[in-house]
């Protein structure tokens, strides 16, 4: 059972406002940005483990590339990590489908649910993105929500395993990145890439980006930079544009 705790009172243009929402008896949250008009594309991006919303909307900032957008930015609960923080104690998102009943995959349909309640929202154009483990959760709800995203932005993830069936994707990663090494990285957008069946050889698409075009109409950009595990500045206005050539069919 979903039962929103606090009004979506939200305005065109204003801040994020937060909003509280009960799934399956557990306290959930997200900031949430109204789009500027009817009919508004939906954004979801997700922190990385240890992240907090609040600096998933400083550093994202979806809107002010694409303020038409309703965009959602949520919180994670405490999350044992694959790479570090094995014990759970700060917050991330599920790994894999079944993975803690599914409380993640749960708060987005809970979530998705609110917007269309709350808002005259495009069901063609949801988009999921994410950092790390956040950009892992893009992957998995790639494969888990097919039917309701369009495309995805994963930065600084590995996660292909997780797709069942061809998906626009933007993928992000550093040449210098310690922990979600690129080798990982490398053998993720490869899979990607045989799954989209996209062409081998890429075309430049923005700087620093390429773009492998698919038969499936599930291309692939890659925006390989020379930064490490952070997130990249460039990649909120990359991940607009790549969202904006892409709505499900």
């Amino acid at each position: 059972m979903v039962m929103i705790l606090a009004a979506l009172l939200l305005a065109a243009g204003a801040d994020p406002e937060r909003v509280e929402w009960k799934v399956e008896g557990t306290a959930r949250e997200a900031l949430v940005v109204a789009g500027s008009r009817e009919g508004a594309p939906v954004v979801f991006a997700f922190h990385g483990h240890g992240g907090t919303m609040q600096h998933a909307a400083r550093t994202f900032a979806i809107e002010k590339h694409w303020p038409e957008a309703v965009v959602v930015y949520p919180q994670g609960l405490p999350t044992p990590g694959r790479l570090s923080d094995p014990e759970g104690k700060r917050p991330g998102w599920q790994h894999g489908v079944g993975e803690q009943g599914d409380r993640d995959l749960k708060f987005f349909d809970a979530m998705l649910a609110t917007l269309r309640e709350k808002h005259a929202i495009d069901e063609k154009r949801v988009y999921a993105t994410g950092h790390s483990n956040g950009g892992q959760f893009s992957y998995l709800l790639g494969g888990a929500r097919r039917g309701v995203l369009a495309a995805i932005a994963p930065s600084a993830a590995a996660g292909a395993r997780l797709l069942k069936e061809p998906v626009p994707i933007l993928h992000a990663m550093g040449r210098k990145d310690p922990l979600v090494t690129p080798a990982m990285q490398e053998r993720s957008i490869a899979a990607v890439k045989a799954l989209n069946a996209c062409e081998e050889t890429g075309k430049d698409w923005d700087k620093g980006c390429l773009f492998y075009a698919s038969p499936k109409d599930a291309p692939l950009v890659t925006f390989i930079h020379d930064g490490d595990h952070k997130y990249p500045a460039e990649a909120p206005a990359l991940s607009v544009k790549f969202f904006k050539e892409h709505a499900r069919k």
